[in-house]
């Protein structure tokens, strides 16, 4: 195999995300010939802390992300900033004549989606979005399992993202549940994109949903422990109608942040005339396949899918994979895609899918707010 070719990369955003990219990068030669190969040039991050943990890695830092696009040498910039300053800083990446890899969900809400696609399309640089879950292996599998035809005419689909990290009354605010910062999608701007890239990816659009919002903690102490308004929705039921050529059938969407019992699970599963197949992150070597026997019997079987990736690396399929792994599985398929050498593999989210789930959230909006049934947007 040739060399990989050198991606020089910029961070905007220095916390959790950020750091993530930056250690992912730094596991980098755990892939087996992968075509390209990232190397963090530089993070532009205001806060002092956040500046300082990279520094320490011995990466360079800028106050300001105007500073960090004036750089010549950046070719490609992931921004992971609060969904307030999407559309600035995404935009300002764009007019640098940078590729971009963004952070859920492209804008706080609908109007910025769709000015951030537009410029997008205009710019002709190459964007995707944020989202790992998909994947694990064993998404892979059950992903593959649906493109093969094997479950037949779909009955219908769940698919979702739960965890419990606001079950506590007592936990600190930050800037996802508050409205001005995340918008009012709530925990479906901050968790949707898990819950609707493979249904989007395999061509289930919902047509209309009926939505139920939970805001379930209208208050939460701040860092100093006053009391002040949450006024985000916690938690999200999307029941949507997708049509296909077969007739009609339901996809439930689950977004939650309060869901007793989840740490942070992603599943998936879906039925059909033919069968079934089922995966979650809860029993991550773990697909099961749902199939009806010569005898007409109706067997849901279990089968280990092992943790071999996508993109091939030094432990094969040995050792269990984890929520680091999948996140250098989602930049490898960013980059391979970039190089143009991605193939069958499965891709990041599209700036067009990003929009999608906008126009779906949008729409969950309007039907929790007027208690009816919403027709969701197709985008122009």
């Amino acid at each position: 195999m040739t060399a990989p070719t050198r991606v020089r990369v910029g961070i905007i955003g220095g916390g959790l995300m950020g750091r993530e990219a930056a250690a992912a990068f730094g596991r980098w030669a755990a892939l087996v010939d992968h075509p390209a190969r990232p190397e963090l040039v530089a993070v532009a991050d205001p806060a002092p802390a956040a500046r300082a943990w990279f520094a320490e890695q011995g990466v360079a830092t800028v106050h300001s992300h105007e500073e960090l696009l004036e750089r010549g040498d950046i070719e490609v910039v992931y921004a992971a900033v609060p969904h307030d300053l999407h559309e600035a800083v995404y935009l300002d990446v764009l007019a640098a004549g940078k590729d971009l890899f963004a952070e859920k969900p492209f804008g706080i809400d609908l109007d910025a989606a769709r000015h951030i696609v537009d410029e997008v399309e205009s710019s002709g640089r190459f964007v995707r979005c944020s989202s790992e879950m998909p994947f694990f292996p064993g998404a892979q599998v059950a992903i593959e399992h649906v493109r093969s035809g094997a479950v037949g005419q779909v009955i219908e689909v769940r698919s979702a993202l739960l965890h419990s990290s606001d079950l506590s009354r007592t936990k600190p605010i930050n800037w996802k549940r508050q409205r001005a910062r995340c918008g009012d999608i709530g925990v479906m701007g901050d968790l949707g994109m898990h819950a609707v890239h493979v249904p989007f990816r395999l061509g289930w659009a919902p047509t209309s949903v009926r939505a139920i919002l939970q805001d379930l903690m209208p208050t939460r102490p701040d860092a100093s422990g006053h009391v002040v308004v949450c006024d985000t929705h916690e938690n999200a039921t999307l029941s949507c109608r997708v049509e296909t050529d077969a007739g009609a059938f339901p996809l439930t969407v689950e977004t939650k942040r309060v869901a007793p019992g989840q740490m942070n699970t992603w599943s998936l599963e879906v039925l059909g005339m033919e069968g079934g197949v089922a995966f979650s992150t809860r029993h991550p070597a773990t697909v099961e396949r749902f199939r009806v026997g010569a005898a007409g019997e109706q067997v849901w079987e279990q089968f280990q899918a092992g943790h071999a990736s996508a993109f091939p690396t030094i432990t094969g399929g040995i050792f269990e994979f984890g929520f680091t792994d999948a996140l250098l599985q989602m930049w490898a398929s960013y980059l391979a895609e970039r190089e143009g050498r991605l193939g069958d593999a499965f891709g990041c989210a599209t700036p067009r899918e990003a929009l999608a789930s906008h126009e779906l959230f949008a729409a969950a909006l309007d039907s929790d707010a007027n208690d009816r049934v919403t027709a969701v947007a197709r985008p122009a």
